[in-house]
């Protein structure tokens, strides 16, 4: 039997986007259990409390949210919101963390998606934006959006 090729997205963060400016985007595995795997088949998570954190020369995903999968027993499941550890080469883990450490960034997961049948998180390196930069971008978006109503109507 073949396996599943292509990506299948589970959870965007679009809040990412608005709240930070991603300066680098990462691919990490993730480390779960199989009632998690199950529950991001049938789209059951959230990033939008999410982090990335180091621990102990590790990165750990915080804050994700896995919904319990309906069909398993109590006792059986897991935890929603527990910890899950990220899974990077060496070096990478040690670029990542200290890039953050050094310049006050931070690790924001920005998509969770099955890549080749296994879960992947897409981690970014971001600063986080002031609220002139969000008003900015926003401005900008709908100046551009406007400019190409106008070009539309014109080659009609």
């Amino acid at each position: 039997m073949a396996k599943p090729q292509g990506t299948k997205v589970v959870a965007d963060n679009r809040r990412a986007r608005h709240d930070y400016t991603l300066l680098e985007r990462v691919e990490a595995g993730i480390q779960l259990m199989g009632t998690e795997v199950k529950s991001l088949r049938t789209n059951g998570a959230s990033l939008a409390q999410a982090h990335a954190e180091e621990r102990g020369g590790e990165l750990w995903l915080v804050g994700a949210h896995i919904a319990p999968y309906e069909k398993s027993g109590s006792a059986a499941g897991h935890e929603p919101e527990r910890d899950r550890k990220l899974l990077l080469h060496r070096r990478e883990i040690d670029r990542l963390a200290g890039r953050a450490r050094e310049r006050g960034l931070t690790l924001v997961p920005t998509r969770l998606y099955f890549k080749d049948g296994r879960a992947k998180l897409e981690v970014a390196l971001a600063r986080g934006k002031e609220q002139r930069d969000k008003r900015r971008d926003i401005a900008k978006r709908d100046a551009d959006r406007q400019i190409e109503r106008a070009l539309k109507s014109r080659q009609r």
